[in-house]
């Protein structure tokens, strides 16, 4: 599983779900934090489509962490202000990075959620695409 496979599905994660994962990794190896849960901002770069060049939209509050998990570096940064969800996603990260002995079980778990999440994103889609208007002018046909 790839970092940024295993970051997306963390960040659309119920945070107590993560908690539950985390913290028995966190109770045998050891937790230590090298950085505390922050709040900060950060830019959002976009990708304007035409010209297809860079711009700034705006600043967004998230929260990051770094912690280390059994002498390996963990990282985590989440938007919004979750300081638990935020040091559940570094420990889970650490967990990866060290690889723990519990990697294959954590990855199927991770792997079903993902499953999970894919399947209500596209109900909700198709609850979307039931209301959407099609606008067409007299002379097409």
């Amino acid at each position: 599983m790839e970092k940024k496979e295993l970051f997306r599905i963390m960040a659309d994660a119920d945070g107590s779900m993560l908690r539950e994962l985390a913290q028995p990794l966190a109770e045998k190896y050891g937790v230590s934090v090298v950085k505390a849960p922050a709040k900060t901002l950060a830019m959002i770069k976009l990708r304007e489509p035409v010209k297809n060049s860079l711009f700034y939209l705006g600043e967004a509050l998230v929260c990051d962490t770094v912690v280390e998990l059994g002498g390996t570096k963990g990282t985590a940064v989440v938007l919004g202000d979750d300081f638990d969800k935020v040091s559940s996603m570094a420990v889970i990260d650490a967990a990866f990075n060290r690889q723990v002995s519990e990697l294959d079980e954590l990855k199927t778990v991770l792997q079903r959620l993902s499953m999970r999440q894919q399947r209500e994103q596209e109900l909700e889609n198709g609850l979307y695409a039931k209301t959407m208007v099609d606008f067409q002018t007299m002379d097409q046909e």
